[in-house]
């Protein structure tokens, strides 16, 4: 009785699930897509049915898979041990660059809040800045971060929520339909233009799977909350960002920094979009700052595991891996520098693209291992039905190749890249790893 009082309830775990996406991967998307113009509707659409698709996959394997590591162990049912170290390494490095971009658009929105305009190399330079104190400020421990992240992520859902709901009494139709392909941009280009970021937005759906341990009753409490926090993240993004769309002009979207700040100086006065611009810089730093633990936390489980660097694996007194933090953060360094564009967009869309590339990688292979999964573990087709499991793990593989092929050839080949990186790292160690095996035995001999 005890043990199950601890645990989530279903109304918990849809607010966790709902939260993870929420969080600061919304808040420079209407500039981007304003680019695109309020067409993107059309790609909001279609990411919200990829991305249920996908939390339904996930929560199948959640629910029946026996392997622990989380991705990984999913994937290890149909692709080995190499398959698992896959997931995992492209995982890792989808969190490396979104922390990225999580902090650029933390400094975006300390731009407006500030009212002043940031010089490319002074945005690369703080970005890497609040990347450090963020790492920093978990060198004791992840105690206090933990916390102060459950208060700061309502900086950013307070205010994505607010214009969902009150946005629309300031909404125009004129000015929402003035700026439905502001490029003339065919339909399949329009939208294949904003697949990425809008899929990038939906990154998170995995959590209700990965918490399933956690929950009460997760055969019944993982595919509900995974489906009513997806669906209801959906008619959020869709709402708040064609609210604004509605409010402001195309030109001024386009123009801004700090979007949702500028939609609510524009609906209740100056001083509001400072409020909403303060909070948001609050929301992204505690993000980040949880982020930047948890990014380390699953590097050093992996090495822990034999399948990164034993590097990672090394932690102080306090628990906390020093070493592999610093590596990281020279890693993210590396990318503020090598991501440097014009605008702060532009840096933001790049990262956020690459981060998708390599996010959905693991997602593959976890919808292309649900079918093994079910075999394995030999699950009746009365518990889980199996042509609907495969109708959503093939619709979800569709879907996550299309967002591929959306995504411009540098970012796509720098994504495929990283990931071929991997697959020599692994191999190496694999190969070094088997001849130390055989060299132990002939000295046994």
């Amino acid at each position: 009785m005890k043990n199950s009082r601890r645990k989530m309830s279903l109304v918990q775990l849809t607010f966790i699930t709902a939260a993870n996406m929420l969080g600061a991967g919304i808040i420079m998307l209407p500039t981007k897509l304003a680019e695109v113009g309020t067409i993107s509707i059309i790609s909001w659409l279609i990411t919200a049915f990829g991305s249920l698709a996908l939390a339904m996959t996930f929560a199948r394997c959640g629910m029946f898979s026996t392997k622990p590591g989380g991705m990984g162990g999913y994937t290890e049912y149909a692709f080995g041990r190499i398959g698992h170290f896959m997931a995992n390494y492209a995982y890792a490095v989808s969190i490396v660059i979104a922390n990225v971009a999580i902090a650029i658009s933390a400094v975006g929105y300390g731009a407006g809040f500030l009212e002043t305009e940031f010089s490319p190399v002074q945005t690369c330079l703080y970005t890497i800045a609040l990347l450090w104190t963020a790492a920093a400020l978990n060198f004791s421990g992840s105690r206090y971060s933990g916390k102060l992240s459950t208060v700061t992520i309502w900086g950013a859902i307070i205010p994505v929520l607010g214009i969902s709901i009150i946005g629309w009494f300031w909404f125009d139709p004129a000015t929402w339909l003035s700026s439905w392909n502001p490029n003339g941009f065919g339909l399949s280009d329009a939208v294949g233009n904003s697949i990425a970021l809008t899929l990038w937005s939906f990154l998170g759906l995995e959590s209700a799977a990965v918490n399933m341990d956690a929950v009460e009753n997760p055969q019944r409490s993982v595919p509900i909350a995974t489906f009513v926090s997806t669906l209801g993240v959906a008619v959020i993004y869709v709402a708040s960002t064609n609210a604004i769309a509605g409010i402001l002009p195309n030109g001024d979207i386009l123009a801004s920094s700090a979007p949702f700040g500028l939609a609510f100086s524009a609906m209740l006065g100056s001083t509001a979009g400072k409020v909403v611009m303060g909070l948001m810089v609050f929301s992204c730093a505690g993000s980040l700052l949880s982020w930047q633990f948890t990014l380390a936390r699953v590097f050093k489980t992996s090495a822990q595991r034999g399948l990164f660097p034993k590097i990672f694996a090394k932690v102080t007194n306090a628990d906390v891996p020093l070493k592999g933090m610093f590596l990281i953060l020279c890693m993210q360094t590396c990318l503020a520098f090598m991501t440097i564009s014009p605008t702060l967009a532009q840096q933001f869309e790049l990262l956020a693209n690459l981060a998708v590339v390599t996010n959905v990688i693991p997602y593959i292979f976890c919808a292309a291992a649900l079918k093994t999964i079910l075999e394995k573990e030999h699950i009746d087709n009365a518990v889980c039905n199996r042509n609907t499991s495969y109708f959503l793990a093939g619709a979800s593989i569709i879907y996550c190749f299309y967002a591929l092929t959306t995504t411009d050839g540098i970012t796509f080949f720098s994504g495929c890249f990283a990931t071929f990186i991997g697959w020599i790292i692994y191999m190496v160690r694999f190969n070094l790893l088997k001849q130390t095996i055989i060299v132990e035995q002939q000295i046994i001999k």
